[in-house]
């Protein structure tokens, strides 16, 4: 696969991503992560620098397989997460995507993001940075870890799968 169609077939990807999140089709969006996808959400550590160890520094939200975004999406669809209850609308924009690819078929990928988001009257945004680690299966990718720098300095509600 050439350079071009290699980033014109990331992006689609991450746009379906974005797409299945907004749409809450949430099998569709859990089914583009490999089981043993890391997710994580640093926190800021400084000013400047952002904890960098998941395992023994606080993160914004971390699962260290798809099992965490399992759990996650059940307690969406059950109300069980009652800071979630109603859902926000949200929609996602993801531009800047930056693909490196590997000797091994996969492909470090660097994209920015906004996420819009509205419920109870109120309008928020989040924004920052995405890092994944795609690979292929077959004809289409599968996220292997995903990390999302949020840059906003102020949080004012409940952080979650369909913030960022």
């Amino acid at each position: 696969m050439s350079d071009a169609a290699t980033l014109h077939s990331v992006t689609d990807f991450l746009y379906r991503e974005a797409e299945y999140v907004d749409a809450r089709r949430w099998d569709d969006w859990l089914a583009l992560f490999d089981p043993k996808a890391e997710y994580w959400i640093p926190s800021w550590d400084s000013e400047d620098e952002y904890t960098s160890d998941p395992q023994n520094e606080v993160s914004l939200m971390y699962y260290g397989d798809r099992t965490g975004l399992e759990d996650r999406v059940f307690r969406l669809r059950t109300g069980r997460s009652a800071a979630s209850t109603p859902l926000p609308r949200t929609c996602h924009l993801v531009s800047n995507v930056r693909v490196t690819p590997g000797a091994d078929g996969a492909c470090a990928v660097k994209a920015n993001f906004v996420t819009h988001l509205f419920k109870r009257n109120v309008s928020q945004s989040f924004y920052g940075r995405y890092e994944y680690l795609l690979s292929r299966q077959g004809e289409d990718w599968r996220i292997r870890k995903k990390k999302i720098l949020v840059l906003n300095d102020l949080i004012e509600t409940v952080l979650d799968i369909y913030s960022v």
